[in-house]
């Protein structure tokens, strides 16, 4: 995941320089944009999480690591942007994330025992700081960074049963920080914005098993999310 993270920066900040060092200067689109105190879009994009798992001994291996198989997500959510002054925008980006993980446990041989699918339906509220370089012709990079908080509508905290029944349960809300890179694309008619953005949870979403020897979840101390979002903005 991280490889990927620092293959997609390069790749858009090497796109950023190109267009800086060697494009002409050009009529400007939405010459006055910038100079709203409020404004407002959508996003669509693509998420890819992840778990970080801690354990409690930490003598563990290959044979003995819970496996983390993750599949690609999708994000739709609304913008609305607060101009701080000419660098330095205050962004809320709440939205609806679907995602998927499948976790192998160690030890196991039937499915049923060593694979658990974790589906997952986040509201996703963050509140971000944009931090813009000066505008060149049609384009401004910039990189933000923040906090945010998700509810999973697919939590099942609640749920008296545990793994022993086939349920791997976890915490209903979480708390993240975030950072990332995008580059603001003046068109014509809007401002069209690509970005990709690191989430790390802060806070344990492992409910452990009522067993605390559960083959399970006896030995994780700490289980968080970890993803990464690829949002295209249209404002």
């Amino acid at each position: 995941m991280k490889k990927l993270f620092f293959v997609l920066a390069l790749l858009l900040f090497m796109q950023s320089a190109q267009a800086q060092l060697f494009s002409k200067e050009r009529i400007a689109n939405l010459e006055n944009f910038d100079k709203r105190f409020l404004t407002w879009g959508y996003f669509l994009g693509f998420n890819s999480y992840d778990f970080k798992i801690d354990y409690r001994n930490q003598l563990t291996d290959a044979n003995t690591d819970v496996v983390v198989n993750r599949s690609g997500g999708f994000n739709v959510g609304l913008v609305g942007d607060m101009r701080i002054n000419k660098y330095i925008n205050l962004r809320l980006e709440p939205g609806l994330y679907f995602t998927q993980r499948n976790l192998e446990f160690p030890g196991f041989i039937e499915d049923r025992d060593r694979l658990r699918e974790v589906k997952s339906t986040y509201i996703h509220v963050p509140l971000l700081v944009k931090f813009s370089t000066k505008r060149l012709n049609n384009i401004k990079p910039f990189v933000v960074a923040g906090i945010s908080t998700s509810i999973n509508l697919s939590s099942n905290e609640t749920n008296p049963e545990d793994n022993e029944q086939g349920q791997f349960r976890m915490t209903n809300s979480t708390t993240y920080y975030e950072v990332g890179f995008g580059i603001d694309l003046y068109l014509y008619f809007f401002k069209f914005t690509p970005s990709i953005r690191g989430v790390f949870a802060l806070s344990d979403e492992l409910i452990a098993d009522d067993d605390p020897n559960s083959p399970w979840t006896g030995n994780i101390e700490k289980l968080s999310t970890r993803g990464i979002f690829i949002n295209f903005t249209f404002q």
